[in-house]
This record gives structure tokens, sequence and C-alpha cells, in this order.
């Protein structure tokens, strides 16, 4: 007799996820989101990888499909933004499976489905979206928290989602769950034996925030990147003209995928169309110490300044 599979479905990314691996961390969903609704289904793709036309040793795109490979965890297939196929390899941490379910591969589903992913984390600021952008290190994750310690709720963290509607950007949550580093969880008081590791011998954990999270899509009203270095104060600087384009570009999820999977043409047409009317600031803070309450007092004035100027 055949075994039968049983499908849960969750809700992310504003999707309907129905899978075949356990993903504890969403919430369930009974109709389809406002995205719709994809599947995550486990399968042998070893014959598929060995013949898929490649682009580097663990990438590789043929017709719609993306194919890659982790080392000691999986081979993933990514199909016309609807299928996931997990393929893992034997005694692979289902943990680190799912970190790939819910990052690289929703990253590039997402472009297939024209939808922009942002790396970093948003939050919901005086009842809009505002998003913490800048490289691995300098802070988002941190500062997101912090703010949720002072009332405000998170959208989304890691992967923020955005579309276009009448030419604004909107964005939409993720799901309630933040990844904080040891030292970050220091800085805020917090005890790291309280939380799970995102994956064996990992010092990043999995911090739920359930009653933190705000669940429903929001107009993106404004970008801050965030930037460490030296040891000068907290300082912040609107960022103008075609640096607007570039800061968006570089805060792309999976970036590196744009070219190797042919989107180049519709990524440039989706920042063109509303780049100008999203305004964007670069945070500055020193290197070391902990900064994020005077971060959080000059973007908090940002956009008491921003919606004076608006009304």
């Amino acid at each position: 007799m055949a075994k039968t599979i049983q499908r849960l479905a969750y809700r992310a990314f504003g999707l309907q996820i129905y899978s075949e691996f356990p993903l504890p961390e969403l919430p369930p969903a009974d109709e389809p989101g406002i995205l719709g609704s994809i599947s995550v289904e486990r399968g042998d793709l070893n014959e598929r990888w060995e013949a898929i036309p490649k682009l580097t040793a663990h990438l590789g795109t043929a017709d719609g499909e993306v194919m890659f490979s982790a080392q000691d965890v999986a081979i993933f297939s990514i199909q016309g933004g609807n299928l996931i196929t997990v393929s893992p390899v034997d005694g692979a941490d289902e943990d680190c499976v799912r970190l790939y379910i819910l990052g690289s591969c929703m990253g590039v589903l997402l472009m297939q489905r024209q939808i922009l992913p942002l790396h970093g984390s948003a939050l919901v600021l005086g009842g809009e979206a505002y998003a913490l952008v800048g490289r691995s290190g300098a802070g988002k994750s941190t500062l997101a928290s912090y703010l949720m310690d002072q009332g405000y709720r998170m959208l989304s963290d890691d992967v923020i989602p955005v579309k276009v509607e009448d030419g604004y950007p909107l964005a939409i949550p993720g799901y309630p769950q933040q990844k904080l580093w040891q030292q970050s969880l220091e800085y805020l008081g917090r005890d790291a034996s309280d939380y799970r590791p995102l994956f064996q011998r990992e010092t990043k954990f999995a911090v739920p925030v359930h009653d933190r999270f705000y669940g429903e899509p929001l107009r993106l009203a404004g970008v801050f990147e965030l930037s460490a270095g030296g040891d000068s104060p907290v300082a912040l600087q609107p960022v103008s003209g075609m640096e607007r384009f570039h800061t968006l570009y570089h805060h792309t999820y999976q970036r590196a995928m744009i070219d190797r999977i042919g989107v180049r043409e519709w990524h440039f047409g989706m920042l063109a169309s509303f780049v100008n009317r999203l305004p964007m600031y670069r945070l500055t803070r020193p290197e070391t110490g902990f900064s994020a309450p005077r971060q959080t007092e000059l973007i908090l004035e940002t956009i008491q300044n921003q919606v004076k100027e608006n009304s």
C-alpha cells in the first residue's frame, strides 16, 4: 500500500503554503493568501540535478526552474513560482532544511512571481510599514527587536515581500519569528538558553514574536539603511537620486540570482516604478556598543517630520 503523505497548510509571505515538511514557525492557513498558494514537496532530484545546465557548481536553471544544492543538506528545485521540491541528503538537519525552504527558496520563488524580496526587517511605525535594511551585522534585527520592546509590531524579518499597487509599494507580512545572534540577545537583556538555535551548534536563535506580529499588508512608507563603522555617534541622513535605486538593488534578497535567473528587466522596472515615491535614509552607528535607543529616537523623529511634510 502506498504511503499517504500528509500536507499541512501554512501562511507566510502572502502565500498559503501546502507543505510535506513540517514548518512549525508558520501559522496555519485555511485559505489562499494575498499572493495565492504554493506547494513544498519531497522528491528525488538527483537525476534532474545531474541533467540541468549549470551556472555554477551549485546552481542550475532551465525552462522556469531554478535548482541549487546545499552541501550536506539537500538539493532544492523552485519551479514557476508555484512549487518547491526538496531532496534532503541522508541525515540532513531538518532545521537547516527548513531554513533553506523559508529563506533562499522563498526568495527565488517570490522573484519568479514578480514580487520583490527585500533583505531586512519591516516594522509598523505610525500605522505604516518601514524597512530596516543593511549588510549582515549592521544591526537590523537587534534594532527591530528593540523597537518591538517599545511596543511596535513586526511585519517581517529577513525577507520582506513587496508588491506594487497603484504605483506604491506594499509590504507583505512574513511570519512571526525573528532570528537573533547571541550577542543581540545579550544586548537586549535576554537569556539565549530560553530560545532554540536555528540549527545544531548555531549561535543564532529563533525568537517567536506572536504577540508582537502584524499580519496584514501595509504601504511601505520608507526605508532605513543601517551601517556600522568607526566610533562616530549615531547619525541619519537622507538618500536621494539614483542612490535610492542602488540601495534597493543592493538590498534585494538573493540579488545574485537576478541575472542568473533572467529577471533583470523585471527587477529594474519594478524598482523604477516606485523608487521616487519612497523616502530613504542612511542610519550610521558606532561599530561597538548598544545604540538602539538613539537610533530609535532618530527614526521616530524622522517619521514624525515626514508626516508633517505630507500633511
